[in-house]
């Protein structure tokens, strides 16, 4: 009778913000993590629009802690501006970061799981702007739609070999990619506090939050394909009728200010 594999996870874009909080949980949990990045503390340097980093970070892991049983890809770059004005290499890094790179890093473990008998989880990490129109971040837009449809075609492809793949798709999180902790805080930015008050549990996210979803898919044996939206419930209003500007004129017109 085969042995069951000795869990090993390893988080691809662990040194800071979603995925640094994926690694203290499941580190937490008692299980051997490794940790990919270029920025932050981290087990093995890989930058993953480069396939060459990847493959020699495979190896690497390979070699020093074995082959994982659960991946997560958490790595990504925010981008905001207009379709007319954003330049076309802009559109070439911003697919390369968060479409290409997941998927290459996905892709390089298959083999190796295949090969070890692992029956692999791989979570990656798209946004709920997969789905959801935002004028100000088209890139950033279409480049989690093509990850989240990555990730169900994988879900279809590797199936058969025994291996899941699902993605998570958070809303407005309070990370490093909204800025300093100032700007990144309701107190500072109107913004912010507009993106609170359209949420149903009213407040931003926090990276244990997403960590905390990401670990349960990974559990989650019978679950495969899918885009788990985990927004506090950001995205269950329409832009049209944001839940925010409802609130605000039902008070103005008890208050009769409307």
């Amino acid at each position: 009778m085969q042995d069951e594999p000795h869990p090993l996870a390893l988080v691809v874009g662990g040194g800071s913000g979603i995925g640094a909080a994926v690694a203290d949980a499941l580190r937490a949990r008692g299980t051997t993590t490794v940790t990919w990045d270029i920025a932050g503390s981290h087990d093995v340097t890989c930058n993953v629009t480069e396939p060459d980093e990847i493959d020699e970070a495979v190896g690497v892991t390979r070699m020093r802690w074995g082959v994982p049983t659960t991946v997560t890809v958490t790595a990504g770059v925010g981008h905001a501006g207009l379709l007319v004005d954003t330049a076309p290499e802009e559109f070439d890094r911003i697919m390369r970061v968060n479409a290409r790179g997941p998927w290459l890093c996905m892709r390089a473990w298959v083999g190796a799981m295949r090969e070890a008998g692992v029956p692999g989880s791989f979570v990656a990490v798209s946004s709920v702007s997969a789905r959801l129109v935002d004028r100000t971040m088209g890139l950033y837009c279409a480049s989690k739609a093509a990850l989240s449809m990555l990730v169900e075609v994988a879900a279809a492809e590797w199936g058969p070999l025994g291996l899941r793949v699902n993605a998570v798709a958070p809303g407005v999180t309070r990370t490093p990619m909204l800025g300093n902790s100032r700007a990144a805080s309701v107190e500072g930015s109107p913004w912010l506090a507009g993106v609170a008050d359209r949420t149903a549990l009213g407040r931003l996210g926090e990276a244990g939050d997403i960590a905390q979803a990401i670990i349960a898919l990974h559990s989650m044996e019978w679950v495969t394909g899918q885009v788990l939206e985990c927004d506090g419930g950001l995205s269950l209003h329409s832009p049209i009728d944001s839940y925010g500007a409802t609130v605000r004129a039902q008070a103005d017109r008890h208050t009769g200010n409307g």
